[in-house]
């Protein structure tokens, strides 16, 4: 188990937290361009290309300042229909997004990159007036990814001139370092004593809920609503995302998302899996990185779902997006991917692009982006011994036997010079990208908000008959 350190400042050590691919990258011309387009040139190029689009409501939209969920990372899929329609198509929301480690600096001058960009935009304006609160230190508590964990640890030492506290906190850990005391965090110094502290960045992943309380007077970022009310609950953010799309209609603007069919048991899969054709994507809806997803395109696979024993009551059912020849049948007809630009071997593999943005005092802003592919190439016809995950799963993490995380950085994506022009993306697509990640993040920000009271008590009753999972509720701090 890693120990706890109490970081000071001017501790930053670049090569600590990137990839050394991404370290050594040049970001691609386009990237950079995107990432410093102003927000009246976005508004005006999507309502010109997306002409019902009413830019007023788009400009609220992207203005939008968080309340809860400051942080976010949306995995996307470039997806087409057989009439050539392309779009990005959202997959999840995340609230604990990793991608820094992942992005080539955007100016070699600056070598803490997109870390401070977080850091002084977003962390920092999350804490002003705090100390008339509350007393106590700054930390980081972390379950995964300490490459990027420790960045912003290093980071927000700098930016707010005084040591952090950089805390591990594993799920079931017997001797937690991190406890809460009449709902202020306290963390266990190196000496052994718990200390208070006043404002924590989070990288808690694993179900974070059993571990940090709804209630906090320690000002937390993303602070534990998000991860309920969609950034790490698949089944509350699909319903965030249909509430909001029915507000966004008029507009013509729309989260873009897979058919969704949420509150199913276990029992009920193979029905749903069978209307969509015999090829689905089944989601525990708590889990990430990778985890409790399971692509279904053929009977065994679909045999296999079945013999597994969860520890949750409830699932979602989505529509898989596979190839043309192979995906599931819809309202809205088949999608199928886009996929990367055909390599020497005429091999086109199925890539996800994360978008990784934050709550700014202007509104949403974007941070970094990068890209993954799949192991196995998108093939044009399946058997009844095709492994569907190999050719759709992206995820690049994966957990090691004893319990640590790793990570297939040969599957990585970049974008700079050489990567990106194999994602066959444009400026368009990006500008696509972006807009569908902030429109998911504000959904469920106004879930959010929706789940407290004028009083700030959570709405426990009211969570329930959004999510009525026995085993989830269970866990949940308040």
């Amino acid at each position: 188990m890693e120990k706890i350190k109490c970081i000071q400042p001017d501790e930053f050590e670049a090569h600590m937290h990137w990839y050394p691919k991404a370290l050594n990258a040049t970001i691609h011309p386009m990237i950079s361009f995107f990432l410093n387009l102003e927000q009246n040139r976005i508004i005006s190029r999507y309502c010109h290309l997306h002409p019902k689009v009413n830019g007023a409501k788009l400009k609220e939209v992207l203005d939008h300042k968080s309340k809860h969920f400051l942080w976010g990372g949306a995995d996307l899929l470039n997806v087409t229909s057989a009439g050539a329609k392309r779009q990005m198509v959202v997959i999840e929301n995340n609230s604990c997004p990793s991608g820094q480690k992942s992005m080539p600096l955007i100016d070699d001058n600056q070598e803490q990159g997109s870390y401070r960009l977080m850091v002084e935009r977003t962390f920092k304006p999350y804490l002003k007036g705090l100390r008339k609160k509350i007393e106590g230190g700054l930390a980081v508590v972390y379950d995964k990814n300490p490459m990027e964990a420790s960045g912003y640890a290093e980071v927000i030492a700098d930016v707010m001139n005084e040591p952090v506290y950089y805390v591990p906190f594993y799920d079931k850990d017997p001797n937690p370092k991190v406890i809460f005391k009449d709902q202020v965090m306290h963390i266990c110094n190196e000496e052994g004593k718990f200390i208070p502290i006043r404002a924590a960045f989070r990288y808690v992943t694993q179900k974070p809920w059993n571990r940090l309380p709804i209630h906090s007077k320690t000002k937390i970022l993303n602070p534990i609503v998000a991860c309920l009310a969609g950034g790490r609950n698949k089944m509350v953010a699909a319903k965030a995302y249909d509430i909001f799309n029915a507000e966004l209609e008029h507009y013509g603007l729309k989260i873009n998302i897979p058919e969704t069919i949420w509150d199913v048991r276990k029992n009920e899969v193979p029905l749903w899996v069978k209307k969509m054709g015999g090829h689905a994507v089944i989601k525990v809806p708590y889990s990430n990185a990778g985890q409790g997803v399971y692509t279904i395109v053929t009977e065994a696979e679909l045999e296999e779902f079945m013999k597994i024993e969860f520890d949750y009551n409830l699932f979602i059912v989505q529509s898989l997006i596979g190839n043309s020849n192979w995906s599931s049948i819809t309202k809205a007809g088949k999608l199928y991917h886009v996929g990367t630009i055909p390599n020497q071997k005429n091999q086109t593999f199925v890539a996800d692009i994360r978008m990784m943005v934050s709550s700014t005092e202007n509104g949403i802003k974007p941070l970094c982006t990068y890209a993954r592919r799949a192991e196995k190439p998108l093939i044009d016809n399946i058997t009844s011994s095709t492994d569907s995950w190999k050719i759709l799963g992206t995820n690049l993490s994966f957990k090691n036997s004893d319990g640590s995380w790793g990570s297939d950085t040969n599957r990585l994506v970049l974008m700079d010079r050489r990567d990106f022009n194999r994602l066959g993306i444009g400026l368009d697509d990006l500008i696509e990208a972006y807009i569908q990640t902030v429109l998911s993040m504000v959904a469920i920000d106004k879930m959010a908000q929706t789940l407290f009271s004028q009083k700030g008590k959570f709405k426990m009753r009211l969570f329930k008959s959004l999510n009525d999972d026995p085993s989830l509720l269970d866990e949940i701090m308040v």
